[in-house]
């Protein structure tokens, strides 16, 4: 409850970021996020209570929301634009990292130590984050408004983008639409976020500025990275439940077995950003795009029953290619052509299209994978019949080795269940690698010149 309660929260204050920060200051925002996250995590981790938990975690969630945004928009801000690319190729470096790393050293922590320290090591970080904020942005404050608020954007805000957020995360749970509960949230998602729509275009001072939109780069920017971030987002939730779940692996190496796809953007990353004014941003993404799509062909040919650790790293330390090229670029098409002034609020609203596009990812690959692993499991099931020869065979072979013929059929029953998952699995991988390919065509409706947070042409 507590995570569910937390991706709301957060879900809801991304897109308040750019408000915000015309209200308060960037830097200020930046600065006072991070010591509520700071202090919202050692609070969590002295938690005496799970509805204390859930709080603070709630807590999290709302002053996480700007950081994201907001550390890639004071980059552009403050770095020379010559030096933009280079900012943004590490900012991206630092944005594929964390996910990969965070999951393995939780993992860690939580094995050996008391799991209060999952949330304690955010306060050394945190109070670093601080004071390097106060020493090199110090005298670099925003331009600042007072607005007043959009009390009822907010609340339409609040209704629509947190019925959304539960209706994601619970409705596998919930059966999805077998479920009333999820029906309702439905409903009230849809009402509330067409109201949104409609009064945040309108209104003098919206608190979302859904008129970004009006730019091309910026439209065709946010589809490309949400769309592709979804499919890349639900294999990096469905890979190690996979590990886990048919080949034994602890929650550890089948982080490890993840973990490979982190490797080439760390190194290609500042390469990049180098050289990224010379290159066209869309030829990196067509790059990408394909890559992906290989890597994910390629796990749909080899995984099966019995494969090695090498096996599943391999995909995911060439999918590192794909990666490299990805965000950096993506992000530099995104905010091509805006003013300064409104790099915190378009940084905001593309992040939150592509933490909601996470969201159905895994909502979307997981019930697949399930669902499907069901059909397969039904298919499978038939052929084990008194009249199939190889069914018979397999049951006199086990049972020569001391099993009874009860134990036989549980034994046959998991390998049923695993060859289910895989295939399921392997479709969700096919599908993906077709879905990228269609993307290609995509990103070339962008128009040049793409430079790194305003100053460019940016298309409307």
């Amino acid at each position: 409850m507590g995570y569910y309660l937390l991706r709301v929260a957060n879900a809801i204050s991304i897109p308040l970021t750019g408000w915000l920060a015309k209200r308060f200051g960037e830097v200020k925002l930046f600065m006072w996020s991070t010591v509520a996250f700071a202090a919202a995590s050692w609070a969590c981790g002295v938690s005496s209570s799970l509805n204390m938990l859930i709080f603070f975690r709630v807590v999290q969630g709302v002053v996480a929301g700007p950081l994201i945004p907001l550390s890639q928009s004071l980059l552009l801000n403050n770095y020379p634009p010559a030096k933009r690319s280079i900012a943004l190729a590490l900012w991206s470096m630092t944005v594929i990292v964390a996910p990969i790393c965070g999951p393995i050293l939780g993992g860690y922590i939580s094995d050996n130590y008391h799991w209060g320290w999952i949330f304690f090591i955010n306060v050394p970080i945190g109070v670093a984050v601080v004071l390097m904020t106060l020493q090199t942005l110090r005298g670099r404050e925003t331009r600042t408004e007072r607005r007043r608020i959009d009390a009822i954007g907010l609340a339409l805000l609040v209704i629509g983008i947190g019925s959304l957020q539960i209706m994601l995360d619970r409705g596998k749970e919930l059966d999805w639409f077998s479920s009333q509960e999820i029906i309702i949230l439905t409903v009230v998602a849809v009402i509330a976020i067409s109201f949104l729509i409609v009064w945040e275009l309108t209104d003098d001072h919206p608190i979302v500025d859904l008129s970004l939109f009006k730019s091309r780069n910026f439209t065709i920017g946010c589809l490309c990275i949400s769309l592709a971030y979804m499919l890349y987002f639900g294999a990096i939730v469905l890979l190690p439940q996979l590990l886990q779940e048919v080949y034994g692996y602890t929650a550890t190496w089948a982080g490890l077995a993840s973990a490979p796809v982190g490797i080439i953007p760390v190194i290609l990353s500042p390469i990049i950003g180098r050289f990224a004014h010379k290159l066209d941003m869309r030829r990196l993404v067509t790059f990408s795009f394909i890559m992906y799509a290989v890597c994910f062909y390629w796990r749909a040919w080899t995984f099966e029953p019995g494969m090695d650790f090498g096996a599943s790293a391999w995909p995911q330390f060439i999918q590192g290619f794909a990666v490299a090229c990805f965000f950096m670029p993506l992000t530099t098409i995104t905010l091509s052509g805006l003013p300064p002034e409104r790099l915190a609020a378009a940084s905001s609203l593309s992040n939150f299209t592509r933490t909601l596009a996470g969201s159905i990812g895994t909502s979307i690959t997981t019930t697949m994978w399930t669902d499907r692993e069901s059909l397969h499991h039904a298919q499978l099931t038939e052929s084990v019949t008194a009249y199939n020869p190889n069914a018979q065979a397999m049951y006199d072979k086990l049972e020569g080795l001391g099993m009874t013929h009860q134990q036989a059929s549980g034994w046959i029953a998991q390998q049923i269940t695993n060859q289910g998952l895989i295939i399921s699995a392997n479709e969700i991988f096919w599908m993906s690698a077709g879905i990228f390919l269609v993307l290609l065509g995509l990103v070339w409706f962008a128009k040049p010149p793409f430079g790194a947070g305003g100053g460019g042409g940016g298309a409307h």
